[in-house]
């Protein structure tokens, strides 16, 4: 084994790979009995969790972390981990790499366990490789219908074609992103999961209003409930918009990769800061992500009004601390 840290595009076989081989645990599980998907409940009954889920999840660090001895993880079950160099006889080279502890893999073994545990199928595996704090390759894997969306230093793929502007030889600027007139936002569909229950309780019934808002502004407002896909989604431009309140590096890593790639537009916000942000856009909570040649501006100004409102009620008592902690936890 070279001693060199793969590159990005080995990075993406490496994580095509092991989401491949964990995706027919989960077709042959979903839509089975609820007794056999181990249901139970982790901050609230809106977020679910599955024996497929953390199963999932340590098969994923095993093959990864032979893949490349010593790099780090961290996952939406298992949390932050390290790996040991592979097993005697397993093939692999003794020892760890020079530079593995620059890897993590951020992993979310099911995005969408609330679809998955429902039966509705919009669920992915999600698996983001980031080097020295930057993702840089990574797969978003729908098992059930066979979408495999995956990105790296060339561009985003679908199956295993390029897809998206530079595909397409046009040179695209991701932050200018029209060469012609963009579609009307009343053309367009959006896909959010705001207001969660949580933003319910945060923000008030101005979280309402500010729905109404997204409804009354674009052709369709979906709520799917699978950060990853909605991301890949936009990307490919099936769907226009996605904004996201409240996320965490494995719902977002892969998929701002593939919108960036793709020469879409990912706009990223901290509650802790309002001036030129200079870390990685994975790590930020909030977020608008644009199809390649469209404009969302109703939906950057609704994310832009959340953001600015829960700053000032930061230091209210009911508030206080939480919003940086959400940063904080958003950066582990």
């Amino acid at each position: 084994m070279s001693s060199a840290l793969p590159a990005p595009s080995e990075l993406r076989r490496i994580a095509l790979t092991a989401a491949a081989a964990c995706a027919p645990r989960l077709v042959r599980a979903f839509r089975s009995l609820p007794a056999d998907l181990n249901l139970a409940t982790k901050r609230s009954s809106h977020d679910l969790v599955t024996v497929h889920d953390r199963a999932t999840e340590d098969e994923l660090v095993r093959l990864l972390g032979e893949a490349v001895p010593g790099s780090r993880f961290i996952g939406e079950e298992g949390g932050a981990r390290d790996t040991a160099p592979g097993p005697a006889g397993s093939g692999r080279a003794p020892g760890l790499l020079p530079d593995a502890h620059r890897l993590e893999w951020i992993v979310d073994p099911i995005d969408g366990t609330a679809n998955f545990a429902h039966g509705f199928a919009m669920f992915s595996l999600s698996i983001a490789a980031a080097v020295d704090g930057e993702v840089v390759a990574g797969v978003v894997l729908d098992p059930v219908n066979k979408l495999e969306f995956s990105a790296d230093e060339a561009g985003a793929y679908l199956n295993g074609v390029r897809f998206g502007a530079e595909a397409a030889g046009m040179g695209v600027d991701a932050a200018h992103p029209v060469h012609t007139d963009p579609p009307a936002e009343a053309a367009m569909n959006l896909v959010t999961s705001y207001p969660s229950a949580e933003a319910l309780d945060l923000d008030g019934p101005v979280a309402l209003e500010r729905f109404g808002r997204l409804v009354d502004s674009y052709a369709t407002v979906r709520r799917t409930v699978s950060g990853a896909l909605e991301l890949a989604f936009t990307a490919i431009g099936w769907a226009d918009v996605t904004l996201g309140v409240d996320t965490n590096p494995w719902d977002v890593g892969v998929g701002q990769l593939l919108v960036r790639r793709a020469g879409g537009h990912y706009l990223a916000l901290f509650y802790d800061t309002d001036g030129p942000e200079r870390r990685p856009a994975h790590l930020a909570p909030c977020y608008v992500a644009v199809a390649p040649g469209r404009v969302a501006p109703t939906a950057v100004r609704v994310l832009e009004e959340t953001v600015t409102a829960r700053r000032a009620a930061e230091s209210e008592p009911p508030l206080a601390g939480t919003l940086a902690a959400r940063d904080n936890e958003s950066a582990r």
